[in-house]
């Protein structure tokens, strides 16, 4: 019987991992990248036409998003979501300069692109 309990104790430590690695803080706190990316909906032409300037309300959502890290700015722009929606991460990793952000991670590497 004891050896059934010290089993039933390890699954349940186990499962407990498990849901604490699942619910745990990623790159972007307890919100997933994709459903962060959400916030970039006012960026959208601006992150397919590097020619097109950002409007204030992406400027403002792309500096909100970088406040939490520049990891989180990174995966939100490489989302299945931003993917999804038409955004080209090449344009979009230039967002922040294009907005004239002034503590923007220059140089930070966002998986094959630097942040200019």
């Amino acid at each position: 019987m004891a050896k059934t309990g010290l089993l039933v104790l390890v699954a349940l430590v186990v499962a407990v991992a498990g849901l604490a690695a699942v619910h745990g803080a990623g790159e972007c706190g307890a919100t997933p990248p994709d459903r962060m990316a959400l916030k970039l909906a006012p960026c959208a032409s601006a992150a397919q036409n590097p020619n097109s300037a950002p409007s204030t309300s992406c400027c403002s959502a792309v500096q909100n998003i970088g406040k939490q890290s520049p990891q989180c700015l990174c995966a939100v722009m490489l989302s299945n979501t931003a993917k999804s929606s038409g955004i080209k991460p090449e344009v979009a990793i230039t967002i922040p300069k294009r907005c004239n952000l002034v503590n923007r991670p220059v140089g930070y590497k966002c998986g094959g692109y630097t942040l200019p």
